[in-house]
């Protein structure tokens, strides 16, 4: 899929223990695992932002061998629930925990990653063009997976390097998990132009993110809207970043105020400030808003990438033509993915979406044809009959209540606002019921330690137990 021997002599990923990994290297490396793996099979990689787990995907995906993406972290008992599904012919991992899988042996070694050969009977067969399984949320235990094909992959890399211009001068450092859809495309969309991928484990709450940044120049990267609000308590804006070039922004919808804010600082510092729409079913993007549109379309999505099309769907299952009006957003791309896996049976299967997405989401779009995400499909409750938007209540309030994490989630007549600040609950409660104009008693605040969120930063609704009521 990369033309790894175009680049022969250029840096293809820096991180802060190893020596810099050419892409002529990276080459000769996936060489030597192809010929260790003897042909197709399915491998688990469980993934890190090291030189290591990088190399390791890379060579799966060039010699077509199907990586199943999931987190270092991932529990030791939903890791050996998922062997068990899908029975794979290898696991990738770091070599300090692979004492745990004595039973296996190990055929090969990476800097800190080491290749294990199982001994699982089983063997399932593989549809030709399955490239990789990824989970929909980042880090998690359930089988369900998204079938990517190579086709899937190198469009949406093709459609990202296209409208980000990308070339082989971009430096982009990690920010988001490579497990991660979104986080998996940056890795995808500049090894196609020839770029040096900067990696780090590092969270950018840490000096040492920020050190190594500067010390290699990173001139990108992305975040989810959670990263963008830990941004902003670390004064962002005030750093002296001259290598920085382009912040990239997706994996939900960023309130307003934080949109405008990091628009207008990028647009006095001569900086690109990207905002993104995509989910795993689609590979990783559908929407950019240009740039030079940041400030002007603020809030807005923007429009689909190369190759791609949006429409909306009423409820009666027509297509909307006027601007402003509320429908399911439909896309149709290269980039559709396959489908889902379950089980192992799942992975012979071909291409079950043909083309088509119907992603869940709610939008509109106006006059000019940029589009805006107003909620999900299954994000709504219907309050006292009016149909209340549980994300634009959590927008609302973090827009209202800086630096205030919350999560809205609940049942028909009984919606529930989970906190972390005690001392704003009562405010909070009073602020949703004067912009909603319903009764006080369809409203509940519940005081919790911290907001469960998945290893992506996107809230993990499903852990919120409703209780305690404030």
């Amino acid at each position: 899929m990369w033309d790894l021997e175009k680049y022969s002599e250029k840096p293809a990923i820096i991180d802060e223990f190893y020596p810099a990994l050419s892409y002529g290297r990276l080459y000769d490396i996936g060489k030597e695992i192809a010929e260790i793996v003897g042909g197709r099979a399915l491998v688990v990689s469980l993934c890190s932002n090291t030189i290591g787990s990088v190399a390791g995907y890379i060579s799966f995906i060039n010699h077509r061998i199907v990586p199943i993406m999931l987190s270092v972290h991932l529990e030791e008992e939903m890791l050996d629930n998922l062997l068990s599904i899908y029975c794979p012919q290898f696991i990738w991992l770091p070599k300090e925990i692979a004492g745990g899988f004595s039973d296996f042996e190990t055929v090969y070694e990476l800097y800190d990653y080491v290749l294990l050969r199982t001994s699982y009977e089983k063997v399932y067969e593989l549809y030709s063009e399955l490239g990789l399984l990824l989970t929909t949320s980042g880090s998690t235990g359930s089988p369900k997976f998204v079938r990517q094909s190579y086709a899937n992959i190198l469009a949406n890399a093709r459609s990202i390097a296209q409208y980000l211009n990308l070339d082989e001068q971009e430096r982009p450092i990690t920010t988001l998990p490579m497990n991660y859809t979104y986080g998996l495309s940056i890795i995808n969309s500049h090894l196609l132009v020839g770029a040096t991928l900067l990696v780090t484990d590092c969270s950018l709450m840490q000096k040492e993110f920020w050190s190594f940044f500067k010390a290699q120049r990173a001139t990108s990267f992305g975040g989810v809207p959670y990263t963008y609000e830990m941004l902003d308590k670390l004064r962002f804006t005030r750093m002296e970043l001259p290598s920085l070039k382009t912040m990239t922004q997706a994996g939900g919808k960023l309130i307003p105020e934080l949109h405008a804010k990091f628009a207008e600082y990028a647009k006095e510092n001569h900086k690109q400030f990207v905002v993104m729409y995509g989910q795993c079913e689609a590979t990783a993007r559908m929407g950019y808003l240009p740039p030079e549109k940041a400030v002007e379309k603020c809030g807005s999505m923007g429009i689909a990438i190369p190759g791609g099309k949006f429409k909306l769907i009423d409820v009666d299952g027509r297509e909307i033509v006027t601007p402003h009006t509320t429908g399911e957003l439909e896309y149709e791309g290269e980039n559709v993915t396959l489908g889902y896996a379950e089980c192992g049976e799942d992975l012979k299967k071909a291409d079950e979406r043909k083309g088509i997405l119907q992603t869940g989401d709610m939008a509109q779009f106006d006059e000019d044809g940029y589009y805006y995400i107003v909620g999900r499909k299954k994000r709504f409750l219907k309050i006292y009959g009016n149909r209340v938007n549980l994300d634009e209540i959590d927008r609302m309030i973090k827009g209202a209540f800086a630096c205030l994490d919350c999560a809205s989630t609940g049942e028909d007549d009984h919606m529930y606002i989970f906190l972390t600040d005690p001392k704003k609950a009562e405010e909070v409660k009073a602020y949703v019921v004067g912009k909603t104009g319903l009764n006080p008693a369809a409203f509940q605040t519940v005081i919790i330690d911290e907001i469960p969120k998945n290893d992506a930063g996107k809230v993990l609704y499903k852990e919120l137990k409703y209780g305690g009521r404030v």
